[in-house]
């Protein structure tokens, strides 16, 4: 009687131990990933983060279609330029051209791609202080000068900050960077259209940003879109790729799929698509 209780006691405790061991396994399958996911490196600009473009459709819908994870870093096109000199970054995504140009010369970046635009709108308080909604904007940068109206800029060597400087030499006036009136913020798009709200002063932004700033205050901002429609104003945002010739380490063939991906219909269609307010953000523009 002990004898068969012990066996079965026995065969009970090796079934256990069997079903233990078989969850133990499945435990350690399940907690190593099948494939770790590609990662590339990313250098942007404030307005495509601001706008919700990357976090929101980019990023995602690009994982999601490719299994690449993209991480980025948002910034000035200035230094978002400098990191991929500095070998920081597989791409870049950016809007300045004359900029990108240079830095295509020096043999840094290549394959520049262009994928979408919008336009650069001065922007201020609806009482308009300075008088200069509908003017041309060396009109209206005159005026504000000539007033000493409160004027933010970025002051960062972004894409933005560099297309003012080029408005102000375009408009036959220097730079007014020692003017009380002229703050300098050093701060991203939208935080720099805060602060000139604070100031109840005028400030140049890309139309995307401005759309965010709206949506941010349901549709009914502060300041608002005072001058734009020239041809001056237009903002082309393109991707380029790290030089693995000068940098071996990036990731070259990563950056390819990412730029091939922003210029395939499928995704200029979704850029198309994407508003706030109703508003598009962002006109692709990669098949012309």
């Amino acid at each position: 009687m002990s004898t068969t209780w012990n066996k079965t006691t026995i065969n009970n405790l090796e079934d256990v131990l069997k079903k233990l061991l078989c969850a133990f396994a499945l435990m350690l399958l399940l907690s190593v990933p099948a494939h770790a996911a590609e990662t590339m490196m990313l250098a942007t600009t404030t307005s495509t983060a601001n706008t919700g473009l990357l976090d929101e459709l980019i990023v995602p819908q690009f994982a999601k279609d490719t299994g690449i994870e993209i991480k980025f870093v948002a910034v000035g096109t200035g230094k978002a330029l400098k990191m991929a000199e500095n070998c920081d970054v597989d791409a870049v995504l950016v809007h300045a051209p004359a900029a990108e140009q240079k830095y295509v010369d020096a043999g840094v970046l290549i394959d520049r791609t262009q994928l979408m635009y919008n336009d650069f709108v001065i922007i201020g308080p609806a009482a308009d202080p300075a008088k200069i909604t509908g003017k041309t904007v060396a009109q209206a940068l005159k005026a504000i000068a000539d007033s000493k109206s409160v004027f933010a800029s970025r002051g960062d060597n972004s894409g933005t900050n560099k297309k003012e400087i080029s408005l102000w030499k375009e408009a036959e006036m220097a730079v007014p960077d020692a003017q009380e009136w002229y703050v300098q913020t050093g701060q991203g798009m939208i935080s720099t259209i805060n602060i000139a709200a604070e100031k109840n002063a005028y400030t140049m932004t890309d139309r995307g940003t401005y759309i965010k700033y709206e949506a941010n205050h349901n549709g009914n901002a502060p300041l608002k879109i005072l001058v734009e429609g020239e041809k001056t104003l237009f903002n082309q945002y393109s991707a380029l790729a790290v030089n693995p010739e000068k940098c071996p380490k990036v990731k070259y063939e990563l950056a390819t799929k990412f730029i091939n991906w922003m210029a395939s219909p499928a995704t200029q269609k979704a850029i198309g698509q994407f508003k706030l307010l109703g508003k598009v953000l962002f006109t692709p523009n990669a098949a012309k």
